[in-house]
């Protein structure tokens, strides 16, 4: 099991984790994924991940990285 970490923006309420966690289990690999309001912390779980694709999505849905 391969863990990406991931510090983002504009994570102000649950409705924003809910849009990572969502968005981001769409990506190739994933398997879990954890936002956090407090400090933007994204944790994202799997096998053979791209830490590439995956901050790509991130900037997608809104979520850059800090």
């Amino acid at each position: 099991m391969q863990t990406e970490l991931f510090n983002v923006l504009n994570v102000k309420c649950g409705g924003c984790t809910k849009a990572i966690e969502e968005g981001l289990v769409s990506v190739a690999g994933v398997e879990s994924v954890s936002a956090v309001i407090e400090g933007g912390e994204v944790r994202v779980e799997g096998e053979e991940l791209s830490r590439e694709a995956l901050s790509h999505k991130l900037t997608e849905l809104g979520y850059p990285e800090a």
